[in-house]
């Protein structure tokens, strides 16, 4: 694939991996490749020849150059590129270049947007002949079906006024012009892509009004050119895009297309159109390439796909494969029983693995009757006394047996009287009655231990009841329940008590934990004695406390312990109302961490805190727009469950999955590919419902829903019981080069580096995943935001070029125009010599929105890949900071839709970190950033500017005396900077609310907007009583202005003279200087500055160009430039490496790139 001017190859056997890359067009992007054999040897033992190198034609914009690709066949070193020949030039954007068949020269035929074609000698870049449409439009799409020579060559153009013609550029033409020989009509929007199938006949067309057309053709090309039928009909029109088409394939018995709704559907071509799968992964942004395999009946076909978010996924597809497996089809199981369904459960079989063929399936009517539904029928599993008709709870659970490798299903159905029973569906008639209380038992939660059982009831009164219930086999061989009864649980008063959610964790120093969740969304944290609730006490009491005698195998339980009759827990800690008033829907648990769901859309990953015992919220993860309402989050199958690594990774967040309710489908939702992993049209969740599988809390890639509704049990189809890793792997894709962002890109921040020995791929063949790629070495860790909301964090790895997602984080409602870190890093004394990396991010977005995190990030030695922790630490947003006011109805409300444009570091101490923004409402705000209170203050705010403030810039000055002075710049529309003291607020506590001061000066800069700013106090000794400050500045009229400023320290002086007494006093004196200027820095707005080293700064602009400047007392010296295809750059950040002295800089715009500054400087 082309990614910008790179042209990457990939192999796709074994393993698909990256072999080779080159940079080919320069500040061109890649639109497409054409290639051909150029060499071939004979295969090993075989008379049969294999090629052994290709001409590669790569063509984007106006140019187009010959590289040739070279194939190793020992296989020492798979492929690497030769660019052969310059690129050459043409007048016109190319839309399709062919290769002239059978032709030992290198002549390309070429179609252009002018409706033109002509014919290329790409080794010497002479045209030999041009030829142009009488129709002389703008073409969108252009398909050259080419034959032996120049003559028999038709071109397929799709023009702007949505027609496809076809004409012959090498016919017999007056003047270089070539009537039209075919039109055809139907489209309703332009036309981005042509596709013909020669075997068949058949033209594709796919079109900006979102469909895709299929067009009896006829044969195209040939000798004499031939232009197909007279009245070439449509066969179909297939509709199925949510959003523009972008491009098209066709094969023998399937259409691909791709759109802007970032799908890739696959039709049935021979059938009736129908779409027989969604390949999704690419995030916002939609899929602008597409190619497609030959393929074969045994092998399948590849379809590759590459996206707006500079993304590259592989599939591979079946001609043979059945329709859509993400959409699942309903079926009526046609429960058959006395009574209407109220609650169904799935159980799982005996296996650990069960297939779903294997598992049954139970009902709880209203007449308190249990079937069970299982080869193809239903029949009465247990039958209720009277008191549990009417109302009834249900739940299962399938445990290992004690001392056996065999598992057996309980289930517990309780009362609105409070009755619960609980019996082995193997031995119903081994049941055990448990009375809880007088009152409606509202819910029930299994929880299982190592060797044991526990069962909740959620009563009245907000009481809890728990037993611990021992599975074994007696002396009859038929299932022996031991129960024990353990000290109820009380929750905390409120509307809504009951309980919904509960996890064990299970501690050897604090004895056993319990996270609960209740109706009202609270989380609840709760203690046992860890003398009493030990588990091999429990056993003890089993056996010898608990009174019963075994009826049919079963103990039946007699009374409840004296000493636990009164005795009751309270919770230890509360996150009250934290998932809102819908309540929790979940709580597990993953390597020390938790995770909690609710009907506010959001999961919550915590964990219990090291010293005092409280549950402690590290950040929210927001389900897609307008899925509310979820269930459960399951962790992704994570592939290194070992011994060791569980340890190593305790902590570390986990990949999970999100089950819940959008709108009227049971939907499962990643949350970082961000697409539909599976869609149950439902009808919503106001229903019972259970998923298969549910032996594990890890999503497989695969399920089934069974649900009640208007009294019928239902279930969707039935799945792929291959739980092979292989199997679900190909129904997923393979990501060769993963997405950053869907949208354009408008911040980035380097954090720093993390070191990989090379003794780090020792165990490299166990690494998962499909990509392989060099892993020692260094990765640089940079987090980048975007206009899809999102935060990304990336990992780059600078030698091999490959870029690993570490997290995204989705709580910013509207675009992050800026992010700021403060970095610490640990070098580990390990015998790995790793590093890890810790910082704190501050991003700010549209929509006045702060957040902050705290991210850890370290290198997985099980996984041979980087990890990244987020914690959150605090957010704030201005809207309900002013809503919060006092006498706010005497105030002008805030401007809410006021964007943060830029962001500084004022001063970080350890209680807070003081962050200035710039406002598009024509204020600076300084805002006080606490971690350890995980709070946001304003401070204060001034409209001194009184239009949009673009950029801050923070510089700090050391005087005598150790005394330390802070200067904030600001520069708006206006063209001009303003300088503001901020000395007294970075000394003052956090806590205060001080006013803002004036500005202390104001320099004209530019004629119109101050894009980006750079500060540094110059590098000779201070002077008499003061210093030298140096502010460079990059504008709209893309210019680079350097201002030189005196600052003069007042502390012995008089102070400055009209500050009154309410305004801050400052100590500084501050005198312009000297300005230098460079007019036609860029030929565009300078869209980012920043510094290298003092005296050396880099610019970045819609030009195109990185800039490379050094600045003298008297000149600005151009010391080099570099080419970049990002039409829009929106932000740098630049770093120098530690060893070598050179520059490193990444430039953003739609992709992230990695620049080396080193020729141009040295």
């Amino acid at each position: 694939p082309g990614e910008g001017p790179v042209l990457t190859v990939y192999s796709l056997q074994p393993v698909p991996k990256a072999c080779t890359s080159v940079p080919v067009l320069q500040q061109h992007r890649i639109h497409g490749t054409r290639s051909r054999v150029s060499t071939t040897i004979s295969r090993p033992n075989s008379s049969t020849l294999q090629p052994n190198s290709y001409d590669l034609a790569v063509f984007g914009g106006k140019t187009v150059r010959l590289v040739r690709l070279h194939l190793d066949v020992s296989a020492v070193k798979l492929a690497h590129l030769e660019i052969s020949r310059p690129p050459v030039e043409l007048q016109d954007w190319i839309l399709d270049i062919r290769w002239l068949r059978e032709d030992k020269q290198s002549l390309l035929c070429v179609a252009v947007a002018h409706n033109g074609a002509l014919l290329l000698d790409i080794s010497s870049g002479n045209a030999l002949a041009h030829c142009s449409c009488l129709e002389g439009c703008l073409l969108y799409s252009a398909l050259l079906v080419v034959h032996k020579s120049w003559a028999d060559t038709v071109l397929i153009g799709g023009t702007v006024f949505n027609q496809l013609v076809l004409w012959k550029p090498g016919g017999e033409a007056s003047h270089n012009r070539a009537p039209v020989e075919r039109r055809l009509l139907g489209h309703t929007g332009v036309i981005f892509s042509i596709s013909y199938l020669q075997e068949k006949g058949w033209l594709a067309s796919a079109s900006d009004d979102r469909s895709v057309r299929v067009w009896a053709i006829g044969a195209l090309g040939g000798c004499g050119g031939n232009c197909g039928d007279l009245k070439p009909t449509c066969l179909r029109v297939l509709f199925g895009h949510q959003a523009r088409v972008f491009s098209v394939c066709l094969s023998p018995r399937r259409v691909f297309s791709a759109g802007e709704d970032g799908a890739c559907l696959i039709w049935d071509g021979a059938g009736g159109g129908t779409v027989l799968r969604a390949l999704k992964g690419h995030r916002a942004g939609g899929i602008r390439a597409l190619a497609v395999s030959p393929g074969r009946d045994d092998t399948g076909r590849w379809v590759a796909t590459g996206g707006a978010d500079g993304g590259v996924r592989l599939w591979k597809v079946e001609d043979d494969e059945e329709e859509d497996t993400v959409t699942k089809t309903i079926t009526d199981l046609e429960f058959s029983g006395r009574g209407v369904p109220k609650v169904v459960c799935v159980v799982e079989g005996e296996a650990h693995n069960t297939k779903w063929s294997q598992c049954r399936i139970l009902v709880c009517t209203d007449q308190g009757f249990v079937y069970q539904y299982g080869n193809g029928h239903w029949e009465l599993l247990w039958r209720g006394s009277p008191e549990f008709q009417s109302y009834c709870v249900m739940e299962t659970v399938a445990v290992r047996l004690k001392d056996s490798i065999s598992k057996a299903n309980l289930c517990a159905v309780g009362s609105l009287s409070g009755v619960l029973k609980v019996f082995p569906i193997s031995h119903p008639q081994n049941e055990i009655a448990l009375q809880s209380c007088s009152g409606k038992i509202h819910s029930l939660i299994w929880q299982q231990c190592d060797q044991y059982v526990y069962l909740l009831a959620s009563a009245a009164e907000g009481q809890v009841y728990r037993w611990c219930i021992d599975v074994r086999f007696n002396e009859m061989g038929t299932v022996s329940l031991r129960v024990k009864c353990c000290p109820a649980f009380v929750l905390p008063t409120c509307s809504k008590r009951w309980l919904t959610a509960a996890v064990r964790l299970p501690s050897k120093s604090k004895g056993a934990l319990w996270v609960c969740g209740d109706r009202r969304g609270s989380l609840l944290l709760f203690q046992e004695d860890l003398d009493r609730r030990g588990e091999e006490e429990a056993t003890d009491c089993m056996q010898a406390n608990i009174k019963g005698h075994e009826t049919d195998g079963a103990l039946q339980e007699k009374e409840i312990p004296e000493e636990h009759k009164d005795l009751t827990l309270s919770p230890l800690s509360c996150l009250f109302g934290v998932h809102g008033k819908q309540g929790v829907t979940s709580v597990c648990e993953y390597q020390g961490l938790l995770y909690s769901t609710g009907r506010d859309g959001c999961v919550r990953i915590f964990r219990v805190g090291e010293g005092p015992l409280q549950l402690e919220v590290l950040r929210v993860q927001r389900a897609c727009k307008g899925m509310e309402w979820l269930e459960r989050s399951l962790i992704e199958s994570p592939g290194d469950d070992k011994k060791g690594s569980t340890i190593e990774n305790k902590g570390t967040e986990a990949r999970f999955v999100i089950f819940g309710f959008h709108a009227s489908q049971f939907v499962v939702w990643d949350p970082v590919k961000l697409e539909r992993l599976l869609a149950v049209p439902c009808g919503g969740g106001h229903r019972s419902w259970s998923f298969w599988p549910v032996h594990t809390g890890v999503w497989p890639g695969y399920g089934a829903l069974v649900f009640i509704k208007q009294g019928s049990v239902l279930a969707s189809e039935r799945p792929l019981e291959s739980t092979s890793v292989s199997a679900r792997t190909w129904n997923e894709g393979w990501s060769l080069r993963e997405g950053i962002h869907g949208r354009g890109i408008g911040c980035v921040c380097r954090l720093g580096r993390i070191w990989v020995p090379n003794d780090s791929t020792a165990n490299r063949a166990e690494t998962p995943g499909p990509v392989r790629v060099q892993i020692e070495g260094q990765w640089e860790i940079i987090v980048t935001g975007g206009e899809d909301t999102s935060l990304t964090v990336l990992a780059v790895h600078p030698n091999s070029g490959s870029v690993t997602v570490l997290s995204i984080i989705t709580d910013h409602i509207s675009s992050v125009r800026t992010v700021v870190a403060l970095t610490h890093q640990d070098r580990l004394k390990l015998t790995s010599q790793s590093q890890s990396l810790s910082a704190l991010v501050i991003s700010a977005s549209g929509r006045a929105q702060l957040q902050c995190y705290r991210l850890q990030i370290g290198w997985n030695k099980r996984r041979l890949a980087p990890f990244c922790q987020v914690v959150q630490v605090a957010g704030h947003r201005l809207d309900e900071h002013w809503e919060r006011k006092r006498n706010r109805h005497k105030m002008v409300k805030m401007d809410p839709e006021t964007r943060y444009m830029s962001m500084a570091v004022v001063d970080d101490n350890s209680d807070a970190v003081l962050v200035a923004l710039a406002c598009s409402d024509g204020a600076v705000r300084l805002f006080s950033v606490s971690e350890v209170k995980r709070q946001i203050h304003l401070l204060w705010e001034t409209f001194y500017h009184q239009r949009c403030v673009l950029s801050v810039a923070t510089c700090s000055l050391k005087a005598g005396k150790g005394h330390r002075y802070v200067l904030l710049f600001s520069a708006a529309t206006d063209g001009k900077i303003a300088v503001w003291d901020l000395t007294q607020a970075a000394s003052g506590s956090s806590c205060d609310a001080p006013t803002p001061p004036n500005p202390c000066l104001s320099i004209a800069a530019h004629q119109s907007g101050v894009n980006s700013l750079a500060v540094w106090p110059h590098t000779q000794g201070p002077l008499d009583g003061g210093c030298l400050v140096t502010v460079s500045s990059g504008g709209d009229d893309g210019q680079l202005m350097v201002s030189t400023i005196r600052v003069d320290f007042l502390e012995d002086r008089l102070r400055t003279v009209g500050v009154t007494q309410d305004q801050p006093q400052s100590h500084l004196g501050l005198h312009l200087l000297s300005q230098l200027s460079f007019p036609s820095a860029h030929a565009a707005p300078v869209t980012a500055l920043k510094l290298l080293r003092p005296g050396l700064i880099v610019t970045a602009s819609c030009d195109q160009r990185v800039c490379l400047w050094e600045l003298c007392s008297t000149s600005i010296n151009h010391r080099g430039v570099l080419c970049s295809h990002v039409a829009d750059a929106a932000g740098l950040a630049v770093w120098e490496e530690p060893v070598v002295e050179d520059g490193r800089t990444a430039d953003l715009g739609q992709t992230l790139y990695e620049y080396n500054l080193y020729d141009y400087y040295y």
